[in-house]
């Protein structure tokens, strides 16, 4: 039996774009026959190497305003859920994002990435505190709670701080980010099912 490709999945719990490709991203590998491995990261400290002290989005207006509604009409094209702005943008997401880096490699990952971007972008909930972390991992079916203080011990707080330096190694400049297993970058939800068919061998004609 051939080995299944695999594309790594690096988002950031405060990206929009990150969320739907999060939405997105295992029906679309299940059926292109490729697996999917989940690289949560912060994109803060890349952002600072940058001199950037926010989201571009809210640095730069006229951006933020056409993302917004962006969003809104990619979401509706992919059948989500109206998007429903947070109180906060871009929120604080060391808690999820140190939750989902103690269980990149669970089962349960996908279920629970999902479960965070809903909350932040179909229901414009707070993803902040930890406690609200812990009450999207309960309806799971796992203890909420004990992951989350789980995750904020070490070595996992550290575990999260060198992810980010890997992402800065490897070139990684924003979210979401699709890397193949031959190093090939892909940047953005809208390159999603390009990374996904560079990742099953198919290539552009005249690209190798």
């Amino acid at each position: 039996m051939a080995r299944q490709p695999t594309l790594e999945f690096w988002f950031e719990f405060a990206s929009t774009y990150s969320y739907l490709a999060a939405m997105r991203i295992e029906g679309l590998a299940e059926a292109a026959g490729v697996g999917v491995r989940w690289r949560p990261f912060l994109l803060g400290p890349i952002f600072a190497s940058q001199g950037w002290t926010s989201s571009p989005f809210n640095l730069y207006p006229a951006k933020g305003r056409h993302m917004w509604r962006d969003l809104a009409r990619e979401a509706a094209r992919f059948g989500l859920p109206p998007v429903r702005r947070p109180p906060d943008f871009p929120q604080n997401s060391l808690a999820a994002a140190r939750a989902a880096v103690y269980g990149a490699d669970q089962p349960w990952i996908g279920a629970f990435t999902r479960a965070v971007y809903e909350a932040q972008f179909a229901r414009g909930e707070s993803i902040a505190e930890p406690g609200s972390v812990a009450a999207l991992l309960t309806p799971l079916g796992l203890d909420g709670p004990a992951i989350v203080k789980a995750a904020t011990s070490e070595p996992h707080k550290s575990r999260l701080r060198v992810v980010g330096e890997e992402a800065k190694s490897r070139g990684i400049f924003g979210a979401p980010t699709f890397l193949t297993e031959d190093g090939e970058l892909f940047w953005g939800n809208d390159r999603l099912e390009q990374a996904l068919a560079w990742a099953t061998g198919e290539r552009p004609p005249g690209l190798r």
